[in-house]
């Protein structure tokens, strides 16, 4: 990784390309500390010192890049982005416009990027008047004090003009992440996240050290270090594993040319699902406490749901939660991947798999090889995801939004995989020596 780091700046064009994504992550870490107008950042301070950022508050302010309870004009980060994105992925399945836009090619890519702008925007305005609403009211943080007063004036006016520069950040930050990708070395909105979720880890490492007891808390900050690089490795190793389905293409003869009879193959991961499934999963959890807290309830159902689905060390919340990302992994790739269309295609082009007639066997083997390498893939995702919550609970009170937890770790590793390629592909297009020379 170094290597093609190292290799890209010695070339002009990259290293270009390398200096002008460095300077949109600092123009997005800067926004990130930039209060929003009408805030009181010392009442913030004092209040975040004594916040306890879980569940989907929690996720949002890790994508935030901590911008989030800090309520600045990047508050809402791209968490909008993420989430038009995954809802404009999912209505492909059920909306037959948008599946023929997306089997358009480029230009229908194009439209379905536009609807993707646009629903951003509207859900930055919804979790931007939520946001703003919940600082006002004081329910942003709970157990402090002046929590009720980081929103000095609570007017219509300033009300409206918060709304307006979170909602106005929110496409600034889509913005940069297209810059990115158009002027950068690429992945625009997958480095902004990266860089979010990575701004977040000195702080949080320093604070188990402050929390430890053993060795002035260096034995804690030791191992918590060293279970990271362990995750970081286990991570990898499944990123990378994947299923290759061998593919022969039939050759043919259109005029005096002969085309086809070469071999390939379909990559199948094991982690099909990505990241999705763990994110699903944080959000549908939250929605319980969430009801309990705008309803004030007293009643026993609501003190049932805050023993058992608030803190996530309970073993209700463990259980419910390793169910719903195994569901949600197996759903994710069911919409996601259609072994009949890939029959189809391979069928049209006169591709067979080895062994399996061509058609709806092929639809059928390729989704019975899906389902088997989907169950370790979700097992997977699930432990990652808990591990972290029961072998660190010890070290700094650690949830699914622990710096070496499964969501960051996943993103993390995903992101700076991708990024390398990225990389690595343009380097191998300027350094391509061809076959004459």
């Amino acid at each position: 990784m170094f290597t093609a780091f190292a290799r890209a700046f010695k070339t002009p064009d990259l290293r270009k390309k390398l200096l002008f994504t460095l300077g949109i992550i600092v123009l997005y870490r800067l926004g990130a500390h930039v209060p929003a107008p009408g805030v009181d950042y010392a009442k913030v301070q004092q209040c975040i010192d004594q916040a306890d950022s879980g569940g989907l508050l929690g996720l949002m302010q890790m994508f935030s890049g901590g911008a989030l309870l800090q309520i600045t004009i990047f508050a809402l980060g791209i968490m909008p982005y993420i989430t038009a994105s995954i809802i404009l992925q999912l209505l492909t399945v059920v909306i037959p416009r948008l599946e023929a836009l997306k089997k358009e090619g480029q230009s229908g890519t194009a439209k379905i990027t536009q609807y993707t702008r646009y629903l951003t925007v509207a859900l930055a305005i919804l979790q931007g008047t939520g946001l703003v609403a919940t600082a006002r009211s004081g329910a942003l943080f709970q157990n402090c004090s002046v929590g009720d007063q980081i929103v000095a004036d609570k007017s219509i006016f300033t009300t409206l003009v918060m709304v307006i520069t979170m909602t106005a950040g929110t496409a600034a930050v889509m913005w940069l992440g297209e810059l990115i990708t158009d002027r950068g070395i690429g992945n625009g909105m997958s480095i902004l996240m990266f860089i979010s979720i990575a701004a977040t880890f000195p702080g949080a490492l320093w604070a188990i050290k402050e929390s430890g007891k053993l060795a002035d808390g260096w034995i804690e900050f030791g191992t918590v270090i060293l279970i990271g690089f362990v995750m970081v490795a286990l991570v990898v190793f499944v990123e990378q594993a994947q299923r290759r389905i061998p593919v022969q293409y039939a050759k043919r003869m259109i005029g005096r040319r002969s085309y086809g009879g070469t071999s390939t193959y379909i990559p199948l991961k094991v982690n099909q699902a990505g990241v999705i499934p763990v994110i699903f999963a944080s959000s549908l959890l939250f929605i319980p406490s969430l009801i309990v807290q705008f309803s004030g309830s007293t009643a026993g159902w609501a003190t049932w749901i805050q023993d058992h689905f608030v803190t996530g060390d309970h073993p209700y919340y463990i259980a419910v939660y390793f169910v719903l990302i195994v569901f949600f992994a197996f759903f994710y790739v069911a919409i996601s991947f259609n072994p009949d269309e890939v029959a189809d295609n391979m069928k049209k082009y006169g591709g067979f798999i080895p062994g399996i007639r061509a058609g709806r066997p092929t639809a059928e083997y390729l989704s019975y090889v899906l389902n088997r390498i989907t169950w370790p893939g979700s097992l997977y995702l699930g432990l990652i995801a808990l591990v972290p919550t029961m072998a660190l609970a010890g070290f700094g009170g650690a949830n699914q939004n622990f710096p070496f937890g499964g969501t960051s770790i996943l993103i993390i590793v995903g992101v700076g995989l991708e990024t390398v390629k990225q990389i690595e592909s343009q380097l191998q297009q300027r350094n391509y020596e061809g076959f004459l020379r």
